[in-house]
């Protein structure tokens, strides 16, 4: 809850602090938001290894939240607002620097603890425990009430008092949560230790590798190379790229070579969810972008008697996964005990009917203003209810199916794939968000942001029912995969009691 609450909170300011206060453009905004979100869930791969082979998953933890503590902080230093001087923008260079290298900790941060938190709450089940996928939706929830609270303090400080108070809760709500982890280390009962027959490594080993790490990191988000003449690739997604290509190949050596047919079977299919999940995810990362945008400037924001900030209404997708968390919870023991629960591959069909669909509301608002000419709030309430449904459909079942698939031996490195497929996400949800950009000295009025936006809508929503129909149509192999690896021959993660 509380690394949550660090990490939405600095991410529900992030596109209006480089925006409003170092005047960045709209594509400029978007792209390190794909950028910064691609490094943050790129990295778990590496960080999933390194919890597997080398510090257990325990230390993970603890250097993750140390990192995620500097980084949050440091961002609480904003320099001189940018200022434009015959026209040309004037920023604060060294404040910039700070700001990268507050990025290069947090990411490096985010690398090391969300694959080793995740594979721990996968390590207190059973294996063919029944409550699994109950558990991580109940996991999620806590999440979620990080991201709730986050939102609402955060985006009130940062925009109300002032950009370092945001990010300084922030920080303070990473340290917290460092606190309460040392604090209730007994009840894991020596789960999550170092890897068996290795010892640890020095710390100060540990620590000059993490800060190599910080150092390549920091330069990367501000590199950019070209291809061709119409490709342009951040160094970032050229990086993620080839990671992604070694990885595959890695992947299927170890699938042929090194698994049985059962293993082979789950794996295939883990593969295939992993990479359906990055449309998910590119849809869903545009309510911190294009969601953003379209609530700061075309929107009545005014509900209850107060006039939002629109980096506060980011807290609505907390708040329906708080309500629609224990149905979900419910449903699914409920739906298997009468064989009636969906496959995880029907589960994540709906989940991109979903976030098309909730684009698909927003679209529909854009085009029914209110009297004075601005969206209606409600259609971004009723946008988020949809896709927090795909979400719950999608993410906590799919952090299940990685500790239920894996393979036992790899099942730290596939919690960092499949956050990798969420960094492929975030790099697509940039990508996309530079449909909704705007130039920087754009003044357009209420009807014309209306018309533009409803058309960005328009065209993520056919992306996302498309993708859910292309999913669809390979319902058939993909059952035939599940059945190929319903037996295991791998023994349960946890002794039986």
């Amino acid at each position: 809850m509380w690394e949550r609450f660090s990490f939405y909170g600095m991410k529900a300011l992030l596109f209006f602090y480089v925006t409003k206060h170092h005047q960045f453009s709209d594509r400029e905004a978007f792209l390190l938001l794909g950028t910064y979100g691609g490094l943050a869930y790129a990295m778990p791969v590496l960080g999933g290894l390194a919890a597997d082979r080398w510090l257990g998953l325990r230390r993970a933890v603890v250097l993750g939240a140390v990192l995620l503590c500097a980084g949050h902080l440091a961002m609480a230093w904003e320099g001189t607002p940018a200022t434009e001087v015959n026209g040309l923008r004037v920023q604060d260079t060294a404040a910039l620097q700070v700001f990268y290298l507050a990025l290069a900790l947090i990411i490096t941060g985010v690398g090391l603890l969300k694959p080793a938190i995740s594979t721990l709450v996968g390590q207190l089940y059973r294996e063919d425990d029944p409550r699994r996928d109950a558990g991580f939706t109940w996991f999620y929830m806590g999440i979620n009430l990080g991201a709730f609270s986050a939102a609402l303090l955060c985006g009130y400080l940062g925009e109300t008092w002032g950009w370092r108070y945001g990010f300084g809760l922030a920080g303070l709500g990473m340290a917290l949560g460092l606190l309460t982890f040392l604090r209730g280390r007994r009840h894991f009962a020596g789960r999550g230790g170092m890897p068996s027959g290795r010892r640890a490594p020095p710390a100060a080993v540990v620590a000059g590798l993490t800060l190599l790490v910080v150092a390549l990191i920091w330069p990367l988000l501000q590199l950019h190379l070209t291809l061709l003449d119409t490709l342009t690739l951040s160094a970032t997604e050229a990086v993620a790229l080839v990671a992604a290509g070694v990885l595959l190949a890695w992947w299927g050596r170890f699938v042929l070579r090194e698994c049985t047919p059962a293993e082979r079977g789950r794996m295939v299919l883990l593969m295939v969810l992993i990479a359906v999940s990055t449309v998910y995810w590119g849809l869903y990362e545009q309510s911190y972008g294009s969601w953003n945008a379209f609530a700061d400037r075309a929107m009545n924001r005014h509900a209850l008697g107060i006039e939002w900030n629109a980096s506060q209404l980011g807290a609505l997708g907390a708040v329906f996964i708080f309500l629609l968390a224990p149905l979900f919870a419910w449903l699914w023991p409920w739906l298997d005990r009468r064989r009636r629960n969906p496959s995880d591959a029907l589960k994540f069909v709906l989940a991109l009917a979903c976030a098309g669909l909730s684009m698909g509301v927003l679209a529909w608002a854009s085009t029914h203003p209110q009297a004075n000419g601005l969206a209606p709030l409600w259609g971004l309430v009723l946008a988020y209810l949809v896709m927090e449904v795909g979400e719950l459909m999608l993410s906590p079942i799919g952090l299940s199916a990685v500790t239920r698939l894996s393979v036992a031996r790899v099942a730290g490195l596939m919690m960092g794939v499949w956050f990798l497929a969420s960094a492929f996400g975030e790099m697509l949800a940039g990508r996309l968000g530079t449909l909704a950009a705007l130039e920087r000295d754009a003044t357009l009025t209420p009807a014309a942001l209306l018309a533009h936006y409803g058309s960005v809508f328009t065209t993520f929503m056919w992306i996302g029912l498309g993708a859910a129909l292309l999913l669809l149509l390979t319902l058939p192999l993909l059952q035939r995969l599940r059945a190929a690896g319903a037996t295991t021959d791998r023994p349960p993660v946890l002794p039986a009691g």
